[in-house]
């Protein structure tokens, strides 16, 4: 009777965690703890709770915050940019190995010489603001892609608002 009622309670802990996991870590990890649940409760309870604990660099720098917007034709850092970076910075301070690459990018308006000129100007204000809040120079490259590279598609102020941003990748 008593393995039983341990039993219940260690599979009610494993759905608990399971949900809890899918919340902090986004849908990917419960697509992998429902596959791990087969198996013995007290295993799949560590292993759901290590997928959770286990994000992946890009992933944790996107939790963090990883794309900044700017306005019409514009490469200046607004106040929420600047909160973002604040994050960004505190978190590759802490991760001294890694190097990222700012990708700066504009809507589809205006030439292809010009929005690339505009997407260099954005990754290039990201840039210098990390590195004034500490980061090193050599782990911090810019490129620009102007607007050959949409985050969405579309000929509205909704997608081009989108479309005019600085987004950080690792490289």
């Amino acid at each position: 009777m008593f393995q039983r009622l341990l039993a219940i309670c260690a599979v009610a802990f494993l759905f608990t965690a399971c949900e809890t996991a899918s919340n902090v870590a986004g849908d990917s990890a419960s697509g992998s703890s429902s596959s791990s649940a087969s198996g013995s409760a007290t295993a799949s309870a560590s292993s759901s709770s290590t997928t959770a604990t286990q994000m992946s660099d890009a992933e944790k720098l996107a939790q963090v915050g990883n794309t900044v917007y700017f306005g019409f034709d514009s490469s200046e850092l607004a106040g929420e940019a600047q909160a973002i970076l604040d994050r960004q910075a505190a978190f590759l301070n802490v991760n001294p190995t890694m190097v990222v690459i700012i990708e700066g990018h504009a809507d589809e308006r205006g030439t292809r010489e010009y929005n690339l000129a505009l997407g260099d100007r954005r990754a290039v204000a990201v840039r210098d603001y990390l590195l004034a809040k500490g980061l090193n120079a050599a782990r911090v490259r810019t490129v620009s892609y102007g607007k050959e590279r949409p985050a969405v598609s579309g000929s509205n102020e909704e997608s081009w608002a989108k479309n005019r941003r600085a987004a950080t990748v690792l490289n």
